[in-house]
């Protein structure tokens, strides 16, 4: 029988699972429904999902580079489902945690490398004139 929460007991619970994997998050998902939580992706599984790559086996591919485009209006709408977890104030630290796991996965946004949009929102934010 699950625990019962009243409402004002607030419960997180974190757990981690390969990003990107379905399998996990749909075996995730069936035992932790009847607790009323949702199972959020990590922001690396969202930029995959963005860039319509298939899914993989593990435990042959090893050491995969994703080469890709993704858009800054996707950024930004991945950033918005993460800035629940993000340590950053505003919305633009947040954006530029996505645009670092871009750069990481080595992928460009609008064709530009990920540093470079990095750079230029600094300039934008701290005032000084581009």
């Amino acid at each position: 029988m699950p625990p019962k929460f009243g409402p004002n007991k607030i419960k997180v619970v974190y757990l981690m699972c390969t990003g990107g994997r379905v399998d996990a998050m749909s075996a995730l998902a069936l035992k932790i429904s009847p607790l009323g939580l949702t199972v959020v992706p990590s922001a690396s599984a969202l930029i995959i999902r963005t860039l319509k790559e298939s899914p993989r086996d593990r435990k042959k591919q090893k050491n995969i580079k994703h080469s890709g485009n993704i858009t800054f209006d996707e950024i930004v709408n991945i950033a918005q489902q993460m800035c629940h977890g993000s340590l950053a104030r505003e919305l633009s630290g947040t954006i530029k945690e996505i645009l670092g796991i871009v750069q990481f996965m080595s992928c460009n946004a609008d064709g530009w490398h990920p540093h470079d949009i990095i750079d230029d929102i600094n300039r934008r934010c701290s005032g000084m004139p581009s």
